[in-house]
């Protein structure tokens, strides 16, 4: 029988913390890359939910998270590329996460990751 070293965490998280974590590993687990400043526009769009793309754009410009609203734009177009968010609509657009990716942030949320690595002989 092959002997597995196990670690168990058990952490309880806000939401900001457990919507971050499932973005973290879903990029990971995809290798994505991604900067602090999207990592956290990602959030906030997960969890403020589907808005409109210019206001949306000046929220994230007015909490500082990047230097002007067509940064964020630029920003939302990269991670758009990436599969990460999708626009809808065509003269006022609609932002949301990509629903593939599987984010929740509403309720109680548990998430039960199990990952294992097999040592060659």
């Amino acid at each position: 029988m092959a002997i597995v070293n196990q670690v168990d965490k058990k952490v309880k998280m806000d939401k900001w913390g457990i919507v971050k974590y499932q973005l973290v590993t879903h990029c990971f687990l995809s290798t994505i890359q991604l900067s602090n400043a999207e990592l956290n526009c990602l959030t906030i769009l997960v969890l403020d939910g589907e808005q409109e793309l210019t206001s949306f754009c000046n929220n994230i410009f007015e909490k500082k998270i990047f230097s002007s609203a067509q940064s964020a734009r630029n920003c939302l177009a990269k991670l758009e590329k990436k599969g990460l968010i999708v626009k809808e609509g065509k003269n006022k657009k609609k932002i949301i996460i990509n629903p593939t990716l599987n984010i929740h942030s509403t309720g109680n949320v548990l998430l039960d990751f199990k990952f294992l690595s097999v040592a060659t002989s």
